[in-house]
């Protein structure tokens, strides 16, 4: 056997190194550097060659470094692919070129099995055919927040009663009373309704073809109210409304007065004699009421549908009617006749005021929506203005109506030609007095 020493491994290059190191069967020499390599070589040579002490003496291998080496073929291995070589070693007789191919494969197979990403053992429930969602039905009920929840058994609330996401309410223009269907997941853990996957149907026809065909609110055509909305009161403040400044469905209706003349209390009493109409859809939003106001309102006939003192910013108000009046939007437009009630529209913009009040229509080929507002002066733009007299009601004398500031357009459409004469006849009186 050929004897090895330093000085000759040294001034050898570094393939002709890696052939001997191949021979003689040293693993990872690949990964070596030059000088540790040939320390590699001479203390597997000189264990081959029997060197007991170096045995006796526990003296390991020197352990190959981390590193970058390049095949005699010039080729770069990366870092990961260095950290999984594994070559073994051959026999000294056998050609080493013939040889390297076939271990560089075992050694690339080996990697790969390494490499082999674990797999997830599926669950009982994931090793079969999944089981399709199950199809729930009910009738929409809008929750404060924009959300709602499909009535099972409506109008009484139960367990199974499904939610549905804000998102879907906008999306496919949901309002109440609306029946939907479609696939229904189950409540995950912090949850407590069932949820709706998507919306399929509404009121039997396919959800897309609904919503597609939906016209925009603001682009439908529109006629002055004809339909007059008796108050049917033995009041004499509604009585007086009814009759002197009456109000039909589609109209913008803005009770008007200064400090303590009592529109509040002219907005409650329309609502007692609106609740429970039939053909009506009602809703209530307090938007800047006074907390006391707040008590009363939600021991009334009906629950309103947010409830903002005063102390709400003009934003947050504007926001609260905002949404109200675009869920009567939705009912209008499919044909039925909305009333929204709003006390006060003193606290908001100016802006958000107007455009809460324009939203107010009678539709020629579809429903109505009716706007009853109070504020501190008419906005402009009401078809009914009902100005209260702080005087009249300080001072405990009902009807507290000022006719010569209240009116309402062409009321010939709502009482016929006779009442719209008398109407004019009791403001001439009340403007000479």
């Amino acid at each position: 056997m050929t004897v090895l020493d330093r000085p000759e491994l040294e001034a050898s290059s570094l393939a002709d190194l890696h052939l001997i190191a191949d021979q003689i069967g040293l693993e990872g020499f690949r990964r070596l550097r030059k000088a540790d390599l040939i320390d590699a070589i001479l203390g597997e040579r000189a264990e081959e060659e029997g060197d007991d002490d170096a045995s006796e003496n526990g003296r390991e291998r020197p352990r190959a470094r981390r590193g970058r080496s390049r095949s005699r073929r010039g080729a770069a291995k990366s870092d990961t692919e260095d950290e999984h070589d594994d070559e073994k070693p051959v026999s000294p007789d056998e050609d080493a070129d013939d040889e390297q191919a076939p271990r560089r494969e075992r050694g690339r197979s080996e990697r790969g099995r390494q490499r082999e990403p674990r797999r997830r053992e599926p669950s009982p429930r994931e090793s079969g055919p999944r089981e399709p969602d199950p199809i729930r039905e009910g009738v929409v009920e809008i929750l404060g927040n924009g959300s709602a929840l499909l009535r099972l058994q409506p109008p009484d609330a139960s367990d199974g009663d499904v939610y549905v996401s804000a998102a879907q309410v906008r999306r496919c223009e949901l309002v109440p009373g609306d029946r939907v269907s479609g696939p229904v997941r189950p409540p995950r853990r912090s949850e407590r309704h069932p949820s709706l996957v998507r919306v399929d149907t509404i009121n039997g026809a396919p959800a897309d073809s609904v919503v597609a065909e939906g016209t925009r609110y603001d682009e439908l055509a529109v006629a002055y109210p004809s339909e007059h909305l008796a108050l049917d009161s033995e009041d004499p403040t509604l009585k007086a409304i009814e009759w002197l400044t009456p109000i039909g469905r589609g109209s913008r209706v803005v009770i008007a007065g200064g400090e303590r003349a009592g529109k509040t209390e002219a907005l409650r009493r329309i609502l007692g004699a609106l609740a429970g109409r039939e053909g009506l859809e009602l809703s209530l939003v307090l938007a800047g009421a006074r907390p006391e106001e707040i008590a009363e309102w939600q021991e009334g006939p009906l629950a309103p549908a947010t409830t903002l003192s005063f102390a709400a910013s003009p934003d947050t108000q504007g926001q609260a009617v905002e949404a109200a009046i675009e869920t009567a939007k939705r009912l209008a437009a499919r044909g039925a006749d909305a009333v929204v009630l709003i006390d006060t529209l003193a606290g908001l913009h100016p802006h958000s005021a107007r455009k809460a009040l324009a939203a107010a229509r009678n539709l020629k080929e579809g429903g109505s929506l009716t706007v009853i507002a109070t504020a501190a002066h008419p906005l402009g733009g009401e078809t009914t203005v009902i100005a209260l007299d702080p005087l009249l009601a300080g001072t405990g004398r009902f009807p507290a109506l000022n006719l010569v500031h209240s009116g309402t357009l062409r009321p010939e459409l709502l009482v016929g030609k006779d009442g719209a004469e008398a109407i004019a006849r009791a403001r001439a009186t009340a403007a000479e007095g």
